[in-house]
């Protein structure tokens, strides 16, 4: 009979996968030992593969670069990294070693920027495109950065009061981009989205504020839609709406030459997870070639914003099943020794989906089961919701202990939890391990930062100097 934890997967999935394979009954990550993780630096863990950001990178350059080809597309693609999916160190490092550009959001993200350039790690050729409604720090900050010679820094024009504002702090003629209002899905509470100025309004403001504003040369149209780019009738919609004030202002605005797609794509969440980045990829080009050749105007250099797409999938969570509380006839909690509302904010936040599967005791019979954490708030658990169908894990023995891994959490899962400071309940926030890999393909780990401790926490709280 088929009852053990491999059978499962076996039979309800194509596995193995080209990151997730078994081995002596547990399971690797990118070749990753993960119970010689847990053995070596102990559970809860949190942990970064830092090679798979720069694998997805390369991955999308392929897919533009092949439909620029096929289509003759005479326009070039640009790769920018949305910084607040993960503001760390070592990320922003391992991303930039790929010829990529920056977005921003923040005033304290151009803090990052300069701290890049001193560092080498980016040049005033390197594009840095600031999104976001700006206020008077932020203002003064990307006026500096451009005082100080970066020219590629293109601000993106998010209200009516922005060009004025920006005028006042930067000396000399500077480039900007007006970011597009687009209309949210039907599902959503409202109509139109906060952020950006509305597509009717959008040449009039051109006409109105930049035309004959010598300090001023419109560079970029930014189209971002919240959902991400998806083969569906409301993205479609969307691109062509975008592309119409694209070529009617390029018609009146021969600076123009930029669209950034914004919106980035989706990752993993299953292992039954399916999606064509290449076909939506050529479809993009196609799309915006032939707009642009019906209106009789060059094609635009195209943008792209991914953030989730660069981080995400470089990131996991371990956890060991302390204990199994038996509620009623048919649940069965497994607590883990930590909290998702505090690790993985999303699951709790937004219902996220992420790729759980336990790290041992493969060979071992399964059960249906819920997941709960460790604080006393009721909707710490994870579920059959989360996770797109009921979750099964190898049967809890209080003689075997059994790990269970989340994958593809690096995005926003930390800057969300607030990173280093308090967490729900006092419970404090993983050890954190940074796994890289030399040109030989040899791992290794380091420990970005250690579990917090009870003084940590007291130290913020005002209790201990």
């Amino acid at each position: 009979m088929n009852t053990k934890y491999f059978d499962l997967i076996n039979q309800t999935f194509d596995f193995p996968q080209e990151e997730f394979t078994l081995e002596n009954n547990k399971l690797n990550f990118h070749d990753i030992n993960l119970m010689e993780l847990v053995e070596q630096y102990g559970a809860p863990l949190k942990f970064t593969y830092l090679p798979q950001i720069s694998n997805n990178i390369n991955r999308a350059k392929t897919w533009f670069k092949d439909a620029i080809k096929k289509h003759d597309y005479k326009g070039s693609y640009n790769y920018c990294y949305c910084t607040k999916s993960s503001h760390f160190k070592h990320i922003l490092h391992e991303a930039l070693k790929n010829d990529i550009h920056i977005e921003t959001s923040s005033a304290f993200d151009i803090d990052i920027v300069e701290n890049l350039k001193k560092e080498g790690k980016i040049t005033n050729d390197t594009y840095v495109i600031s999104n976001g409604f700006k206020r008077e720090q932020y203002i003064t900050n990307i006026a500096r950065l451009i005082n100080q010679g970066h020219k590629n820094c293109i601000p993106i024009i998010d209200n009516y009061e922005e060009i004025e504002l920006l005028s006042e702090e930067i000396n000399g003629k500077f480039n900007v981009g007006i970011r597009i209002a687009s209309e949210e899905e039907p599902k959503f509470e409202f109509y139109t989205s906060r952020l950006g100025i509305g597509y009717k309004n959008i040449v009039p403001f051109y006409k109105n504020q930049i035309a004959n504003n010598e300090k001023v040369s419109l560079k970029m149209l930014h189209f971002f839609i919240n959902t991400g780019i998806r083969d569906n009738a409301y993205y479609w919609n969307e691109l062509l709406k975008c592309l119409k004030v694209y070529t009617s202002l390029k018609k009146i605005c021969p600076s123009l030459d930029s669209l950034n797609i914004g919106g980035g794509f989706p990752i993993k969440n299953s292992l039954a997870y399916e999606f064509d980045y290449e076909y939506l990829v050529d479809e993009i080009i196609n799309q915006i070639k032939t707009t642009c050749e019906e209106e009789g105007v060059d094609v635009p250099n195209i943008f792209t914003e991914f953030g989730s797409f660069t981080v995400g999938e470089s990131g996991g969570a371990i956890y060991e099943v302390l204990y199994q509380k038996q509620q009623n006839d048919r649940e069965k909690w497994n607590m883990i020794n930590s909290s998702f509302i505090t690790t993985l904010p999303d699951t709790w936040a937004i219902n996220k989906r992420f790729v759980m599967l336990p790290i041992n005791r493969w060979d071992q019979s399964y059960e249906r089961v819920l997941l709960g954490g460790l604080t006393c708030d009721s909707d710490d658990y994870y579920n059959s919701e989360q996770h797109m169908n009921a979750i099964y894990l190898p049967k809890y023995n209080k003689d075997k202990p059994l790990y269970i891994g989340f994958f593809n959490t690096g995005a926003y899962q930390e800057s969300i939890g607030g990173f280093g400071g308090l967490q729900h309940c006092l419970i404090p926030s993983p050890k954190h391990i940074l796994i890289q890999k030399d040109k030989d393909g040899n791992l290794s780990t380091e420990i970005f930062s250690e579990q917090q401790k009870s003084e940590d926490l007291l130290k913020i709280l005002g209790y201990e100097n």
